[in-house]
């Protein structure tokens, strides 16, 4: 499930204020002066520089990480049966039968099933579906479709987010580039993940690689953090610059994954189930998406 526009009820939490003889407030058991003081004076140095940057909220300790790794191994594991399976004439019905026998069997549970009234445990979103398709009975796939499945994973109150491009039998040239583009965007975005970076740079890279091959990408929804609930902050775009939106430091963990239009950037949602979002133009759509998490030097993949 995807955050269409800024904001999706992320809980306040107050910030409690530390003396450097206490312990860290990121669970390591050493005092704040020799863990995260230095780290919490370099965030603040770049918020009063007019940018904006996490609060220690969103940061993810060394325990929580491990733990959303186990739901994340889950995740991948749905993905990974649902490309053993899939092909033309199965309905989207059968794959979300898939990823609750993968899920359940492996102790989890699906993520989006009853989330804000989501009928299904997986989106199935196929050609020009951008995102939240619902599986049926009644939608079979056909040989020269692409379809976008979406996985989302609770373990432990933990959760994992991560989905993958299937291409149906024979398809067009103009699909396939289409996949296979939007795909460089993530790779390319993925690569711009820094410690101390901002998620713009992240955004330059994909929007930039999409409008050189002649796609657009969707505005309206986006990415978003990932870890202790299904959508926190921050809400992760693709159309800033390099600079822009929140800095990137360890212990972050959001999601990569933009929309790429093989038309116009120009969508709606359908008004019948309120969740099913198409592009406006009927031309076909593509979506990978990545669980990333900042490291010291660089980032880790936790799903993909």
């Amino acid at each position: 499930m995807k955050a269409l526009g800024s904001g999706f009820g992320r809980k306040e939490k107050k910030i409690v204020k530390i003396g450097r003889n206490d312990p860290c407030w990121c669970g390591s058991g050493k005092k704040y002066k020799q863990c995260h003081e230095a780290f919490d004076r370099r965030i603040e140095r770049i918020r009063l520089e007019g940018h904006e940057v996490p609060d220690r909220t969103i940061i993810k300790t060394p325990d929580q990480i491990e733990k959303i790794k186990k739901s994340a191994a889950i995740n991948m594991a749905c993905l990974d049966e649902v490309e053993k399976q899939i092909h033309p004439g199965m309905t989207t019905q059968e794959i979300d039968d898939i990823i609750n026998d993968v899920t359940y069997g492996m102790g989890g549970v699906p993520a989006p099933l009853n989330y804000e009234g989501f009928p299904k445990s997986v989106c199935t979103s196929v050609n020009d579906q951008v995102c939240h398709g619902i599986p049926s009975e009644d939608v079979v796939l056909q040989d020269g479709d692409i379809i976008n499945v979406d996985c989302s994973t609770i373990l432990d109150g933990y959760f994992s987010d991560s989905s993958r491009m299937y291409m149906i039998g024979e398809v067009s040239e103009e699909k396939r580039r289409l996949v296979e583009v939007t795909k460089e965007c993530c790779d390319l975005g993925l690569a711009q993940v820094k410690p101390w970076g901002f998620l713009g740079d992240m955004a330059e890279a994909v929007h930039t690689h999409a409008e050189e091959n002649g796609y657009s990408v969707v505005r309206e929804i986006g990415g978003h953090g990932c870890g202790l609930e299904f959508h926190e902050e921050p809400w992760v775009g693709y159309l800033s610059n390099r600079g822009e939106d929140m800095l990137m430091v360890p212990g972050m963990c959001f999601t990569i994954e933009p929309m790429i239009n093989m038309g116009a950037a120009d969508i709606y949602t359908d008004k019948e189930n309120n969740w099913e979002v198409y592009t406006l133009d009927g031309m076909p759509s593509a979506q990978w998406e990545y669980q990333v998490l900042v490291t010291e030097d660089g980032c880790e993949v936790i799903t993909h």
